[in-house]
């Protein structure tokens, strides 16, 4: 399908490992949009070290691009600095920039169609159970299963209960349960209605 040649964003939201980036850059190909994984801003904040707050105000695309931004202990330490308000400040006008781009452009992570992209055309909220997450992520990254569920649910904790943008979806976002959806299945369903918007 071609490339709208309008603003036209797809905000995707949901908790750890419910399959949003799955979902979110296989829109961006598909639709030819342009894509940001929101999660990684924040991963690579905290992968800089030192004070958070001027690690965000002085991020560049090339942060972006380290290796060690994938892993469980980056996830956790993402979660540390984005419960910080200036953090989240300094992030937030990098993100509204891209979503209103010409040509269109999906993001995700967990407040965008709350808070950076209200306005968003689509908003979808991609979730699943925390069991099925837990064991999504185990087996992308090994470890005990246990402990990376216990890990999940302490993620889900932060990300819902702090005070600044907690994790919700947005009142007009499609609910995509996929705890018991292949990722063709979920990716279909999220193009179809991604396709529906664009007519």
């Amino acid at each position: 399908m071609a490339r709208p040649a309008r603003v036209f964003t797809v905000a995707i939201d949901g908790p750890a490992a419910a399959g949003k980036g799955t979902v979110a850059r296989a829109l961006a190909a598909r639709f030819g949009l342009g894509h940001l994984d929101t999660g990684l801003l924040y991963r690579a904040v905290a992968a800089k070290g030192g004070d958070p707050v001027a690690a965000a105000r002085d991020l560049v695309a090339a942060d972006l691009e380290r290796d060690d931004l994938r892993t469980l202990a980056a996830g956790q330490a993402a979660s540390r600095v984005a419960v910080i308000p200036q953090v989240r400040a300094a992030l937030v006008a990098f993100q509204r920039r891209f979503a209103r781009r010409e040509g269109g452009a999906v993001l995700d992570g967990r407040d965008i169609g709350t808070v950076i992209c209200p306005e968003a055309e689509v908003k979808l909220y991609v979730t699943a159970s925390p069991e099925v997450r837990a064991h999504r992520r185990w087996l992308e990254l090994g470890g005990d299963e246990a402990e990376v569920l216990a890990e999940v649910l302490a993620r889900d904790a932060r990300d819902i209960g702090r005070a600044a943008a907690p994790l919700a979806a947005a009142a007009d976002a499609v609910v995509l349960d996929t705890s018991v959806m292949t990722i063709d299945e979920a990716v279909a369903e999220a193009e179809r209605i991604v396709g529906a918007a664009l007519v």
